[in-house]
Parts: structure tokens; C-alpha cells; sequence
């Protein structure tokens, strides 16, 4: 029989073995957030697309080409989140977040859409997880986000993981840039693509991010912003530098480094692993000032970034990196008949209260396969309920290792019962 449907082209099922990985990661980005500071914040899936044209900028490669862009019932233009910055921002200022007192610190983790090309580590569904501060100008700020994202990669053991910083100055001593790269590329315009021809008038840094071959050969003679960047923007770079120098965090300068949404102002930053091949970047950020005064708030100071967990789980993958053991069921009753059936589920609910990880019989399957399927699902411990053992208030646990029986009450002492025994037997094993 042939499949319905299979899951649309660019996105991909977790399942299995995987899962595991996914939640050792998920864990321990978020600990490692809420340990400096930062609290959780969910946003919609989809937005007003202008949050996204006004936010992200109508000149970038997201905005151009890669939204998922459509128009609902009420005829309102909707776009599927394809980064999360703007989402946050957006939250921050309508319901007032500013009004606790500065800095306010968030982070998310979830999926965002583009519509691009699927290969390995680059989805159309693209699950990411990232911080955002707000009411930070100071250099120790950039700072603090990216030991934090160091931080994650070390609990994850992440190795060989590279910072790639540059400045790319505030919109002062980008003017100054802009001319100069208008000049350069102005000299080059017949062959670049129709998008950098367009964006040569409009916004010529988006030509640095270009993607195709030919436009990013001429984009290596272009002017450097770090040669434009003004003497306050130069003060704030080097003292981001000093406090990195400082927490012994090394990092290579890279003065091409623009980052691809429009918001960016100053620091710019990605982390970078050679584990998985041309998608090389696992994850960026940096500065972006100017946000929340674009989406209608006060001039605010604003640093953070997004990890692609997709990369991050292949990188994991490819350094070997096993993920924390899952929880394994510590009892599985099986059960002999509909009598044993019916107090085996009361026993488990009870054990489920008290935190023990327990199953029991629910495919009515006979007691061979029950034990099989307890030895597949790893189960510490297997109890059989029959007639003999419902009726006597009594049954046997076996250690699933040792072989090693004993015998329990079904009455009212039960957990005390199933605990005293399971805590003799962990003892036994640890001697």
C-alpha cells in the first residue's frame, strides 16, 4: 500500500535514536542561558510580513528570496518567521517588557522558514535557538553573549569550534562606507547579478553577502568597513576585543564578515566548525541598535544571536558526541490475564505519581512476548501478574540484570514495597 504523503521537500522527521540528541542539546542550551540570566520567550510562527520588511530589510537574500510569504482570508499579508529577532523585538515593545528595567534578556528555541535550496545543516524548516538583549550598549554585553555561546558549545563538546569577528560600524561611518562601495562596485556593474544591481543604489553592503560566484569574486577587492568604521565605533570594537582577550577566548578577525539581515550595527560575530563541510557556520550574531527605533520604539542598544541546531546536531554527530542517556523504564508489569491487566494499570498509575519511569502490557500479547518486549525496552525491572498473585495481595520483581527475585505486597504498602525493593537491588549491584 502506497504512503498518503511524505513530509514536504526541505523538512525532515526527528525520530528514534536522534531524539536523544535533540534533547541533550535543546537542555543544555537553555540551562546554559537561564544560568546567565536569560528567560525563556515564545513567539508566533508567522508574523505581519512588514515586521519582516522593515526589520530584516527589503534588500537581503530573506526578504528577496526566501520568505514564506501568503495572504490569509482576511487578506492580510502573513510571512512565516524566517529568523527570530524581529519577533522578539516586536513582543519586547507591545507588551512592554522595557517597563521592568534594562537589560531585558530572552531566549528562544523553535522552527523558522526559508525557502532555499535543501542540503545538509540548511532546511526549509530550520530549527534554531537564540538569545536577545535588550538595554545593553556597553562592550562587555557583546561580551557576555558570546562566552555564553562558548559556554554552550563546551557543555556540548563542541570541539574546535572558531570565533569570527568584525565591526561593522553604526549608520554615521556606514554612509561614508556606502559611497565608497557604490564607487567600487559602480566600476564593476555590468557583471554583477540583477539582485546586486538593484541592491548597488539601495544598500551595496548586501553585495558582500551576495551568493553567487562572480559577484563574491568582485566583493574581494571591495573597501574594507573596518577602514570606515568612526573613532567611537572603533572604541566599542576594541574594548569588545579587550573583555574577549580577557575571558581567553580566542577569535580571527575577518573583515568581510557582514552577517545577512540589515539590522546589524557594530560587532558581528559567527562560530564556525569545519566538521560538516561548506556550511561551515553552526551559528552568528551581534549588534543591532537600531531594531526597536525601526519597529516604532525608542532608540534601544541590542546585542544576541541564533545557533542553526541542525548543524550543531550534525557537528555532534560527526565528533562522535553521545548524547545524555534517556530515562529507562524501571518496572515493566506483565500481565496474564484481564484481572492482572486491570490492577497492573492501577499499580503503574501509582508509580507515575511518584516519578518512576513504568509501563504495562496495553498490545495483549502473551507472556513471552511481554518479556521480550520488557528486554527491548531496557525495563530494570519485570513483575508478572496472574490470578495467584491478584488474589494472594503478593508478587515477585526480577532483576532484569541479576536474575535476582523478591517478593512485595500489591496492598495499600505498595510503593514503599516496589522502592525498598528496587533500592536493595541498586545497592546490591553498586557493591
Amino acid at each position: 500500500m502506497e504512503l498518503v504523503t511524505k513530509a514536504p521537500k526541505g523538512t525532515t522527521d526527528i525520530t528514534g535514536a536522534e531524539i536523544g540528541l535533540w534533547q541533550t542539546m535543546e537542555f543544555v542550551l537553555k540551562s546554559e542561558a537561564e544560568m546567565n540570566g536569560f528567560s525563556e520567550i515564545r513567539t508566533p510562527v508567522f508574523e505581519h510580513t512588514e515586521l519582516f520588511l522593515r526589520g530584516v530589510g527589503d534588500t537581503t537574500d530573506v526578504v528577496e528570496k526566501q520568505m514564506y510569504t501568503f495572504e490569509d482570508k482576511g487578506g492580510r499579508s502573513i510571512t512565516l518567521r524566517p529568523e527570530g529577532t524581529a519577533g522578539v523585538a516586536r513582543a519586547m515593545l507591545e507588551h512592554g517588557l522595557y517597563n521592568g528595567g534594562y537589560p531585558i534578556k530572552a531566549y528562544y528555541c523553535g522552527t523558522f522558514y526559508r525557502y532555499e535550496r535543501p542540503q545538509a545543516g540548511r532546511m526549509r524548516e530550520l530549527h534554531q535557538f537564540g538569545v536577545e538583549m535588550f538595554g545593553a550598549a556597553e562592550p562587555q554585553a557583546d561580551a557576555q553573549v558570546i562566552a555564553m555561546a562558548m559556554a554552550q558549545f563546551e557543555r556540548l563538546g563542541l570541539r574546535e569550534v572558531e570565533l569570527v569577528l568584525n565591526s561593522i560600524g553604526c549608520p554615521d561611518c556606514r554612509a561614508v562606507y556606502h559611497k565608497a562601495l557604490k564607487d567600487y562596485f559602480g566600476r564593476h556593474e555590468e557583471k554583477l547579478c540583477d539582485s546586486c544591481k538593484s541592491r548597488l543604489e539601495r544598500n551595496p553592503m548586501r553585495i558582500l553577502d551576495c551568493k553567487s560566484p562572480i559577484c563574491a569574486e568582485i566583493a574581494k577587492g571591495a573597501p574594507k568597513i573596518i577602514d570606515y568604521i568612526c573613532e567611537e565605533c572603533k572604541e566599542h570594537f576594541g574594548g569588545v576585543k579587550r573583555y574577549l582577550d580577557a575571558l581567553k577566548i580566542k577569535y580571527t578577525l575577518d573583515s568581510s564578515l557582514v552577517r545577512g539581515l540589515d539590522y546589524y550595527t557594530r560587532t558581528v560575530f559567527e562560530f564556525v566548525s569545519n566538521d560538516i563541510g561548506a556550511q561551515s557556520s553552526i551559528g552568528g550574531g551581534g549588534r543591532y541598535d537600531g531594531l526597536v527605533e525601526e519597529l516604532g520604539g525608542n532608540l534601544t542598544a541590542a546585542v544576541g544571536y541564533a545557533l542553526g541546531m541542525d548543524r550543531i546536531a550534525l557537528v555532534m554527530k560527526a565528533q562522535g558526541i553521545e548524547p545524555i542517556p534517556a530515562n529507562e523504564c524501571e518496572l515493566f508489569i506483565a500481565t496474564m490475564n484481564p484481572e492482572a491487566a486491570e490492577k497492573a494499570i492501577v499499580l503503574t498509575n501509582a508509580l507515575h505519581k511518584c516519578g518512576v519511569i513504568c509501563d504495562t502490557e496495553l498490545c495483549g500479547r502473551g507472556l513471552k512476548a511481554q518479556m521480550k518486549y520488557a528486554d527491548r525496552i531496557n525495563a530494570k525491572f519485570t513483575m508478572v501478574l496472574g490470578g495467584d498473585e491478584v488474589s494472594s495481595g503478593k508478587a515477585e520483581i526480577k532483576n532484569m540484570k541479576t536474575g535476582e527475585k523478591m517478593e512485595i505486597s500489591l496492598g495499600d504498602d505498595f510503593i514503599d514495597a516496589y522502592l525498598t525493593a528496587a533500592s536493595m537491588a541498586e545497592d546490591f549491584m553498586a557493591e
